[in-house]
């Protein structure tokens, strides 16, 4: 799948920057194109539950934003995200989120995404925690 000429991973960088609360995560887009992107965020405290692993809204977040990213790569940079859902496997511990999108199929009406969504321990090891699946729509620019 080719990328969107109209969205490049700086520009992907910049529509990231301008979401409010993308910016009090503190989340980051690490790639983007080719039907893919990875968003990560930094786990700090004030991000957890009450027995201290990562908010399970905080990995929806995520997921949400790489499926959305991994379809704009596809359909171009106004897209919405149709609906998804999240399967948590085990808890979220470790010093970064990483949220690794990847688009399934895109027609002209939609695609569909897939979502790894992973913590990094200190040694740098993946640990899977939780994987979403969602529909990305394509949608006239403001």
């Amino acid at each position: 799948m080719e990328p969107s000429p109209a969205l490049d991973l700086a520009t992907a960088r910049q529509t990231l920057d301008s979401q409010p609360f993308s910016k009090l995560l503190g989340a980051r887009l690490t790639s983007f194109g080719d039907g893919g992107a990875t968003l990560e965020v930094d786990i700090r405290e004030e991000l957890h539950q009450q027995n201290g692993f990562l908010h399970g809204g905080v990995l929806a977040y995520a997921a949400d934003n790489a499926l959305t990213f991994a379809a704009g790569a596809v359909l171009g940079p106004y897209v919405l995200t149709g609906g998804f859902s999240v399967q948590y496997l085990r808890p979220a511990t470790g010093r970064t989120l990483r949220a690794r999108a990847e688009v399934v199929h895109a027609g002209r009406r939609q695609a569909v995404v897939r979502c790894n969504l992973l913590t990094l321990g200190e040694d740098g090891a993946e640990t899977l925690c939780a994987v979403a699946q969602g529909t990305v729509l394509p949608v006239q620019a403001p």
